[in-house]
C-alpha cells in the first residue's frame, strides 16, 4: 500500500478507536475506508480485527490502571461471546451486500430506543455498585452479541451496553470495562476464523491498530473522567448519525 494509504488508515483508527471505546461504530469508519481502497468486503472485515485488538489491549490497560477491572466476571463473558464470535465469523468471511447496511442500522435503532427509554428506576445510576445481575441471561445474551461481532463486528458495541447496563445492572463506565475486554477476547477468535479463509491485509492492519490503540486510549481516559452522562449522550449521538448514514447513504 502506498504511504498515503497507511496514514489515511492511521488516521481513521484514532476516530475510530475512541468512538468504539465510548459507544461502538467506530468500524463504520474503517471498513468502508478499506473497501473504497479496493479491498473486498470480507478482507476489509478480517483486516479490522487487528485494529479492534490492538485497540482494546490499550483500552484494557487504561481502565485497570485506573482501579477499574473485573477480570473474572470479564473472562466468563468473553468466554460466552467467543462461542458466538467463532459461528459469526465463519459466516462473515462471505459478507457482502447493501442489506447488511440496512441490517446494522436497524440493530442501532433499536439500541437507541432501548437506552433513551424506559423506567427510570430500572436505570442504574452512575455510582451504582460493580455488582452484575441477572448473570445467567447476561451471559446466554452475550453469545448473540458475540455471534454480531464475529460475523461483522460493526456495531456490536451497541449490542453489548444494553445487555451490560440495562439486563446485568453495570453503571456505564463498568459496562465500557467490560465491553473492551470482552471484544478483545473474542476480536482474537474472529481474526483467526477471517485469516483461515480469506487473506488478511496485514500492513493496512498495522497501520490501522495503530491509530485505532491511540484512539482506545484517549477514550478510556475520556470514560472514566467524565462518567455515565457523557458516555451516554456519545452513545445516543452516535447511534443516531450512524443510522442515518446506513439508511439513507449506504
Amino acid at each position: 500500500m502506498q504511504a498515503w494509504e497507511l496514514l489515511l488508515l492511521a488516521v481513521a483508527g484514532v476516530a475510530s478507536g475512541w468512538i468504539n471505546v465510548i459507544a461502538g461504530g467506530g468500524s463504520l469508519l474503517t471498513v468502508p475506508i478499506m473497501v473504497f481502497l479496493g479491498m473486498p468486503g470480507p478482507v476489509a472485515n478480517g483486516t479490522n480485527r487487528i485494529a479492534i485488538i490492538a485497540q482494546n489491549i490499550v483500552a484494557v490497560g487504561a481502565f485497570f490502571s485506573k482501579g477499574f477491572s473485573d477480570f473474572r466476571l470479564s473472562a466468563t463473558l468473553a468466554a460466552a461471546a467467543s462461542v458466538g464470535a467463532y459461528i459469526g465469523a465463519s459466516i462473515g468471511v462471505a459478507l457482502d451486500g447493501v442489506w447488511f447496511n440496512r441490517t446494522v442500522a436497524a440493530v442501532m435503532v433499536a439500541v437507541m430506543v432501548i437506552m433513551a427509554t424506559g423506567n427510570d428506576k430500572s436505570k442504574p445510576e452512575p455510582d451504582a455498585s460493580a455488582k452484575a445481575k441477572n448473570l445467567v441471561l447476561g451471559h446466554v445474551l452475550m453469545i448473540g452479541a458475540g455471534f454480531w461481532g464475529g460475523f461483522i463486528q460493526i456495531g456490536v458495541g451497541f449490542l453489548m451496553m444494553p445487555i451490560l447496563y440495562r439486563i446485568m445492572g453495570l453503571d456505564l463506565v463498568r459496562v465500557n470495562m467490560h465491553k473492551v475486554f470482552i471484544a478483545l477476547v473474542f476480536s482474537f477468535v474472529a481474526l483467526a476464523v477471517f485469516a483461515s479463509k480469506v487473506t488478511i491485509m496485514w500492513e493496512a492492519g498495522a497501520a490501522l491498530a495503530i491509530g485505532n490503540a491511540v484512539g482506545g486510549w484517549l477514550g478510556a481516559h475520556a470514560t472514566i473522567k467524565n462518567g455515565a452522562p457523557f458516555i451516554k449522550r456519545a452513545l445516543l449521538l452516535v447511534l443516531a448519525v450512524m443510522a442515518v448514514k446506513l439508511l439513507f447513504f449506504p
